[in-house]
């Protein structure tokens, strides 16, 4: 499986720049990537609900309470990236690294985390990974407006792709039924 320097190894050959060894390597190629890397990867995270980086955690509630409008607030995991939605939770709020609601403890939640270990990534998201840092990196690296347009193209065909790809592999979640609705069976 890649590492962190292999994925912008594979973005900088898409590139036709030299190869690095390290993130900490000092070349340009080297401090760009390391510039680069990370919030690519977060960005990429958190843009779309991606199976492999799912994660469940049971939120104890803080020991304050919000000023006003909810009766409860938790504090969002280290790794927290992104809420993803559930059947049960309705009315929350995101403040301030807290979520909001009138929900009482522990709070469930249904999250994205902050995937650190490129081994779990899924293989077409480190392809995804790799076009985005060759697009981001483009324009420093090459100074060529034919390798930046290249580079935005085949980033958004790679996106399409993982997003599409990912999306089979999960099932739909039922909107809640309405209680109108309900009435009228």
């Amino acid at each position: 499986m890649p590492s962190e320097v292999d994925i912008c190894n594979l973005s900088l050959q898409r590139l036709g720049a030299k190869t690095i060894t390290a993130l900490t390597d000092d070349s340009t190629a080297a401090r760009e990537c390391n510039r680069a890397y990370s919030h690519a990867r977060d960005s990429e995270l958190r843009s779309h609900p991606w199976n492999f980086a799912r994660s469940r955690a049971s939120l104890a509630a803080d020991s304050t309470t919000p000023a006003f409008g909810y009766a409860a607030q938790y504090t969002l995991p280290a790794d927290f990236l992104r809420l993803l939605p559930t059947r049960d939770q309705q009315d929350l709020q995101i403040e301030n690294g807290k979520i909001l609601t009138d929900d009482g403890a522990p709070l469930q939640i249904v999250y994205i985390k902050r995937e650190d270990d490129p081994n779990k990534f899924d293989q077409l998201f480190v392809d995804l990974l790799v076009a985005r840092i060759a697009r981001d990196l483009a324009e420093k690296i090459t100074q060529s407006k034919t390798k930046i347009e290249i580079s935005q193209s085949l980033y958004e065909e790679f996106r399409k792709e993982a997003r599409r790809v990912n999306s089979f592999e999960r099932p739909a979640l039922e909107p809640p039924t309405d209680p109108w609705i309900i009435a009228r069976l």
